[in-house]
């Protein structure tokens, strides 16, 4: 029997009717308020401006989605079935260690990391010294990869630092930082410095939105309602679904972006921004049901990384053989990963506190991989910290 589905949570799964009921009762009125204030002020910007023509382009612009892009010159030096391994190295003029990026794994595109040619955290590494810099590139899941494993996401990586030589400075973003604390925990030789940003290693402290959301649509810790919906759609978690929560987090900020491109639909600059980003944020990728569903058992409900409980394969994830430097960055206004949950890793790890540098920017999540405040004030430091600390375990 099919089960019918009315909305979508942060984590990416939809709510049945009646389901959380304390918890849509809260989204519903954060839902009225935006769409009362959204009304009005549509009402007053079509009143004060806007010909029909207009409106004609707006519905357009607002409906119109094309993939995003990288911006930075590169090439792809091998797939696998699960992401691409892009190098952006310039001239290298003696041996260097490479820089690894990690990006996030969300239900958008990978190319967050090098969204455009101002905003480019790809760039800022060239900009800082790095001559060898790569990403890995997230491939969105198929019916094929529906059944890829966090072994089969590691494996991924460990192959990627084979291609580069054996050991590298590895950057993990978001999602990408807790697998890159769990590939740095596992393979310690194999990671020179580790660097994570607005990445969960304790998924439960701080107050984020993810964890209250998985308390109601997991009550008593049952998954059975996400093992579900991924069954419904195929073995995958649906970007859609993905993309959809993040928007019912802060639908005053959806509300707000497409009221700004109505009244600056006259100006190209703007409506050049806004299509870069809709087409990033819009543009979704599918996540492999079964490294979704292990995901939310053994981070999110679970605390396991931190907890020194999480076994891969038949390894045990111990953080305390986490030794080399760390660069540990957090948004001041990051409601999906608070600060303390960045934080928690220099306390696990067994780094010495004086290679331990933690970092907070102003901004929110996003702005932790492209903000202009982020990339200008606080990578440049991380990344010149990451080159002298790069002396010790030099590759040829």
């Amino acid at each position: 029997m099919r089960r019918e589905v009315s909305t979508a949570s942060p984590l990416g799964v939809a709510v049945a009717p009646g389901f959380a009921n304390g918890l849509l009762d809260s989204w519903w009125e954060l839902w009225t308020a935006a769409g009362l204030q959204a009304v009005e002020e549509i009402t007053a910007t079509i009143a004060h401006g806007p010909r029909p023509l207009d409106l004609t382009r707006w519905l357009a612009l607002v409906a119109s989605r094309t993939p995003p892009t990288w911006s930075t010159p590169h090439r792809v030096v091998y797939e696998t079935p699960l992401a691409r391994l892009r190098d952006f190295s310039t001239v290298v003029t003696s041996p260097t260690m490479p820089v690894l990026v990690l990006p996030p794994q969300a239900g958008h595109d990978s190319c967050i990391v090098d969204f455009s040619e101002e905003q480019s955290q790809m760039r800022t590494i060239l900009a800082a010294g790095h001559e060898r810099a790569y990403s890995l590139d997230w491939i969105g899941a198929t019916a094929e990869t529906a059944d890829a494993s966090v072994e089969d996401y590691l494996d991924v990586v460990d192959r990627a630092v084979d291609h580069l030589g054996g050991c590298v400075n590895l950057i993990g973003d978001c999602q990408g930082g807790w697998l890159a604390t769990m590939y740095a925990a596992l393979s310690p030789e194999r990671v020179n410095t580790l660097t994570i940003a607005g990445a969960p290693i304790d998924f439960h402290a701080g107050e984020p939105v993810i964890h209250e959301v998985l308390r109601y649509l997991a009550p008593h810790g049952d998954l059975s309602f996400y093992e579900t919906l991924v069954a419904l759609d195929g073995g995958v978690m649906k970007g859609e679904h993905l993309v959809s929560g993040f928007i019912l987090i802060k639908p005053l900020d959806e509300f707000s972006r497409q009221l700004e491109l109505l009244r600056n639909l006259d100006d190209p600059g703007h409506v050049g921004r806004y299509r870069k980003f809709e087409d990033w944020f819009k543009h979704t990728q599918d996540l492999p049901g079964a490294f979704y569903l292990w995901v939310v058992r053994h981070l999110f409900r679970d605390n396991e990384l931190l907890s020194g409980s999480l076994r891969v394969g038949d390894r045990t994830v111990d953080l305390r053989r986490i030794d080399m430097p760390l660069n540990l960055f957090a948004g001041a206004l990051d409601h999906i990963t608070p600060p303390d949950q960045v934080f928690a890793l220099a306390e696990a790890a067994s780094t010495s506190p004086d290679l331990i540098h933690r970092e907070v920017t102003a901004g929110g999540h996003l702005g932790l991989f492209m903000g202009h405040e982020a990339l200008h004030n606080h990578w440049p430091g991380i990344l010149e910290a990451i080159r002298q600390q790069s002396g010790a375990r030099r590759t040829g």
